[in-house]
């Protein structure tokens, strides 16, 4: 039996890890700028993880949950407590599209409504109302498009006569694009569409499974705009790669037996994962770091990356130049040994480092790009160095 091929792979088999370095099967080492899409927020194999990890799977790895499981509720009151939502609910599952359909499943229970709003550039997930509020058709299979879906700009005008019909569940944004290219909505327009969703009687759903978990220098992006979301989604980072997700609901949304549910999701091995996380984000002040050293990083770029754009808050930052960067990525990875991640726009570089990266690592990343991007700038200001 072979792989279904669904993966353009780059041709490297990484087989050890420690902090943000990667070490493949050759024995080369890689500094990892971008986590394996922002999942790794606490650093390949920390320390605490593995113990955590380890101390767990020695006593109970997986039980369904049919029983009683503390570890979960251990998890919920740390996650208050770190998040600044104690008052919350949590359901967990196992990733970050499975977030995002129960958190549209939930939005239709509770108001009785079908249709959801989303916006230009979304991308919220695979699995079938997920796919459905992402904005990308290739990826939306016939099965998937019969869900009733909105995609709108960011104009406050649109939203209020989108929602003047009178039959919007929920509308449900990412604080910042992730896959879109690192665009952010303002703090005013997610201010305002809070007030539209609660004046309307719709939810409004942060998707933070990207975002989230201190990457935007606080614990969710969509603080910076004060607003308290209906639901808000997680996973990525919140495992540090043990698949887990989940949906902190609001206390005016009322549970009921069968209303969400999952096999795997919660189980014991995956929040001693997402403890782990949350404890180490505390105990090193990663929140922090990732504000301060987002900062020094946006202001090198600006200053000397030679780019049309910086983007992003925190260690979620996008640079955006005026040619398609894949010839930059390409050559970070097989001359430099970096990796970064692509956009949907393909003249973006997303960079979404372990939020424990050093100053000593971002500055080995900024020299490799400099030197990249000063060649290709040349090669297109003066053509005929093609020749």
């Amino acid at each position: 039996m072979n792989l279904f091929n669904v993966y353009p792979l780059v041709d490297i088999t990484p087989v050890r890890a420690l902090g943000a370095t990667l070490w493949d099967d050759q024995g080369q080492q890689y500094l990892d700028f971008y986590g394996g899409h922002a999942v790794i927020s606490i650093g390949h194999s920390h320390p605490h993880y593995v113990q955590r990890l380890s101390e767990q799977l020695q006593n109970i790895g997986f039980y369904s949950n049919s029983v009683q499981i503390p570890i979960q509720r251990e998890l919920a009151e740390k996650l208050g407590e770190v998040s600044g939502y104690p008052e919350y609910a949590l359901f967990l599952c196992n990733s970050g599209a499975e977030a995002n359909e129960n958190a549209l499943k939930l939005a239709s229970f509770h108001t009785g409504k079908t249709r959801v709003l989303a916006f230009k550039g979304a991308f919220h997930g695979r699995t079938s109302g997920a796919v459905a509020a992402t904005d990308n058709p290739k990826i939306v299979a016939p099965f998937n498009a019969g869900h009733a879906v909105s995609f709108l700009e960011y104009d406050l005008g649109a939203v209020e006569q989108a929602l003047q019909a009178g039959d919007v569940c929920a509308a449900i944004i990412e604080p910042i694009q992730g896959v879109g290219g690192i665009i952010m909505p303002s703090d005013d327009f997610l201010r305002g569409l809070a007030a539209l969703c609660q004046q309307y009687s719709a939810l409004l759903i942060a998707d933070e499974v990207q975002c989230g978990y201190g990457r935007s220098g606080k614990f969710f992006a969509h603080q910076w705009a004060g607003i308290q979301p209906d639901v808000i989604s997680v996973a990525k980072g919140m495992g540090n790669g043990f698949p887990i997700g989940g949906i902190l609901i609001a206390p005016h949304l009322k549970a009921s037996y069968g209303l969400l549910g999952t096999t795997f999701g919660g189980n014991h091995l995956a929040c001693a994962a997402a403890l782990a996380v949350l404890e180490v984000i505390e105990q090193e002040h990663l929140v922090e770091h990732a504000r301060t050293l987002g900062d020094y990083l946006r202001t090198e770029l600006l200053a000397y990356a030679g780019a049309e754009e910086i983007r992003g808050r925190g260690l979620m930052i996008g640079v955006k130049y005026d040619f398609p960067v894949k010839e930059v990525r390409d050559k970070l990875l097989t001359e430099h040994h970096i990796f970064v991640g692509n956009a949907s726009d393909p003249t973006v570089l997303r960079l979404l480092p372990p939020l424990n990266i050093t100053k000593a690592e971002v500055d080995v990343f900024l020299q490799a790009l400099y030197a990249l991007t000063e060649k290709a700038v040349a090669v297109i200001q003066e053509p005929s160095a093609l020749d």
